[in-house]
């Protein structure tokens, strides 16, 4: 997965380890925090990049939810929800860049 990794993101990391740490403990803090499964924790966080409109984000979540076992169709249905609460507009860019994930 490292190869998919943003420079600038590489930097951050570099630069900034401790932060860097902290941001890993909160991520495992709040997945360890209730009951929804990894896969679910997976497509909901796909959802809100794709509602935020974050190219990279929607990329990293997509490859992320394959291997938590989602399907491109449970990826493709995240998408289309999105119409409805991130609107349209952004719905359609994130199956774009679903599409150019699933496709590599």
């Amino acid at each position: 997965m490292s190869e998919y990794l943003p420079e600038q993101y590489r930097l951050f990391r570099d630069r900034y380890p401790e932060v860097a740490a902290a941001l890993d403990g909160l991520g495992r803090a709040t997945q360890q925090a209730g009951p929804l499964d990894p896969k679910t924790q997976r497509l909901v966080k796909l959802g809100i990049a794709m509602a935020l409109g974050s190219e990279g984000a929607v990329r990293s979540n997509v490859r992320r939810a394959l291997q938590e076992g989602a399907s491109p169709d449970e990826i493709r249905h995240v998408a289309l929800l999105v119409i409805s609460t991130g609107g349209f507009p952004r719905s359609i860019a994130a199956m774009g860049w679903v599409d150019e994930v699933l496709d590599l």
